[in-house]
């Protein structure tokens, strides 16, 4: 075999695996050492290739849509500095636990430290943000070379999923000739006949032993003033977290991120009440089961301190808990253990309603729906804040950060998708944001950066096919502007990903309030050098920049035109830009008086 069709069969090979391992999606930076699998990719029909020139971005595209799908996706760069470039959306993924195939093509080693172009060392370059680092040389035609890369692409695969999932790194070193001797499909190595992958990985299961589930089950019940307190990372279905706080009588602090804000028993103002000095005061819980990631509110994560019991289910083993307030942690998938709790506590309820009123069941359990004062106190307290801040926001038509990121919320159609940036957005999100099911928010919660978030909402929309909304502030907006160049019809020859864009509808709504309000609200406030050096004023047009990426652009300059914006935005399909304007200078007012009305309702 020719050299160079001994690289294309290579390639061919590894694509072919990751296909019948369920990766449909590979993200390709353009250069010339990657030429091999960049072809092995764009030849493979079943395979949806999308093609940004910058490295940063093409990472978190595929970052998005490993988010959206929960499958891995590709993204390939050729040697040299390009690799460095995805780095953050690598760490990102490590962080969020997001399954990615990382391919950096590289130089043989005989040009390694030679002084030859575009050259750098590579080796282990992401350091422990993978999962798994593997550099099989170039390939060599020798036997058995095909079940070789075939087990090294299932392995690759495999890894990423996790448990925990990841970002796994190839570093595919190709020697010349990189282009093949014919433009046709080049011959993948023999697979599994049956079409299955080389080898199938079963995950591992994390589930307490049913002894330990009846003691926890036992343990929570034991406590009428409990919380359960949700962040991002559970695993867990809101269904599964509404029956356990209705089996327990517990109020349910969701973070919405953590996709679990919904039903009956959703406090959706936490971060409002507990800045209320006597509400916190006397409803300090007994008992905390903590689902995943804190919750992103500091006022929050400060009330729930170590004198607070408190269990964290950490399905990955992440130690997520970086006040070191958990008295007890449990590595096991939150779903199955909320099933069988639930279960559990059910099966005493049946038990006890067998035994004479008078008598006591054998279970400390006694009921799976109960109605109590704590509970009850929550809710009106709930209600209470819900009027003050709705009534509030509705009072004034100038557009504020708090009631856009309510009201963005509301808009997005059921099944639709909502990625918040980090700084403001998800906070303004978590503040304000009532219960509601029917939308799954994504946020890049790992590194909390707000880089790469254009390209992530983007690939969250190409992997997911469902309506998505994009909230960012204008830094970080500008920040991945650059992002844009992957939506379709950009490029001259209007290269689309075969299908993979159709009927998508994006919608970005940007807060331009001309700069990074967030530091508005922290001690650099206080310094003249705020503007220059933290919140870095930006005197550009985002609806200009928007428009010359050859997207729709509009400004919105009342609040309550934004929600039916987005609303024709989403129904108009493609891909828009909605900017409404606000003022970083007056927000921190604007939010103390949300905070004292609450404050004077609720007391």
């Amino acid at each position: 075999m020719l050299p160079a069709d001994l690289t294309a069969a290579f390639a061919a090979t590894l694509v072919d695996e990751w296909v019948r391992a369920g990766v449909t999606d590979a993200v390709v930076a353009p250069g010339s050492r990657s030429a091999p699998l960049a072809l092995a990719l764009s030849r493979d029909e079943r395979m949806r290739v999308h093609v940004v020139i910058d490295e940063r971005s093409a990472a978190f595209l595929a970052l998005g849509l490993g988010r959206a799908t929960g499958r891995p996706a590709l993204v390939c760069c050729t040697s040299g500095t390009a690799g460095a470039h995805f780095h953050p959306a690598v760490i990102e993924a490590d962080l969020a636990g997001v399954p990615l195939l990382v391919c950096t093509a590289n130089r043989p080693p005989e040009l390694l430290d030679t002084g030859a172009g575009q050259t750098i060392d590579q080796h282990h370059l992401f350091g422990g943000s993978v999962r798994w680092f593997v550099a099989p040389g170039p390939p060599a035609e020798i036997p058995g070379s095909g079940a070789v890369w075939r087990s090294t692409a299932a392995r690759a695969v495999a890894a990423a999923l996790g448990p925990p999932a990841g970002p796994v790194h190839l570093d595919l070193a190709f020697r010349e000739p990189l282009v093949p001797s014919t433009t046709n499909r080049p011959i993948a190595a023999a697979g599994r006949p049956d079409g299955a992958p080389w080898t199938v990985s079963a995950p591992a299961q994390r589930r307490l032993a049913p002894a330990a589930v009846v003691a926890l089950a036992d343990r929570l019940y034991g406590f009428e003033r409990g919380l359960i307190v949700a962040g991002w990372g559970s695993g867990a279905t809101a269904k599964s977290v509404a029956a356990l706080a209705s089996s327990l009588g517990w109020p349910l602090l969701a973070d919405p991120i953590s996709n679990l804000r919904a039903g009956p028993h959703a406090i959706s103002t936490y971060d409002a009440l507990l800045r209320v000095e006597r509400f916190a005061a006397r409803h300090r819980p007994d008992l905390v089961l903590r689902l995943g990631a804190p919750l992103t509110s500091k006022v929050a994560t400060t009330f729930f301190d170590p004198s607070i019991d408190q269990i964290v289910i950490d399905p990955d083993g992440r130690w997520l808990d970086p006040h070191r307030a958990a008295r007890e942690r449990m590595a096991v998938d939150a779903e199955p253990l909320l099933c069988d709790l639930v279960d559990r506590l059910a099966g005493a309820a049946r038990a006890s309603s067998s035994v004479a009123s008078s008598s006591v069941a054998s279970s400390s359990v006694a009921s799976t729906a109960r109605e109590s004062p704590w509970l009850a106190d929550w809710r009106a307290a709930e209600l209470a804040a819900r009027g003050a801040i709705d009534t509030l926001l509705d009072h004034d038509d100038t557009p504020f950060d708090a009631r856009i990121a309510r009201d963005v919320y509301a808009a997005v159609p059921d099944g639709g998708a909502l990625v918040v940036a980090s700084s403001m957005p998800v906070r303004e999100v978590e503040w304000f944001a009532a219960p509601r099911s029917g939308v799954t928010v994504h946020a890049n919660r790992g590194a909390n950066g707000i880089d790469g978030l254009v390209s992530t909402t983007l690939g969250i929309a190409a992997g997911s096919r469902v309506p998505t909304v994009g909230l960012l502030g204008d830094l970080a907006w500008l920040h991945d502007a650059n992002g844009l160049l992957a939506v379709p019809g950009f490029s001259a020859d209007g290269f689309s990903a075969r299908g993979s864009w159709d009927n998508v509808s994006v919608t970005f709504v940007v807060l331009d309030n001309g700069g990074g309000g967030i530091f508005h609200f922290l001690p650099v406030s206080q310094v003249p050098e705020l503007d220059a050096l933290f919140a870095t004023a930006q005197a550009v047009d985002p609806v200009a920049i928007a428009r010359a990426h050859g997207i729709a652009a509009r400004r919105v300059d009342r609040a309550s035109e934004v929600g039916p914006a987005v609303a024709a935005a989403l129904d108009a399909g493609g891909v828009s830009m909605i900017v409404v304007p606000t003022d970083r200078h007056a927000n921190v007012e604007r939010h103390e008086r949300l905070w004292v009305a609450v404050d004077r309702t609720v007391a």
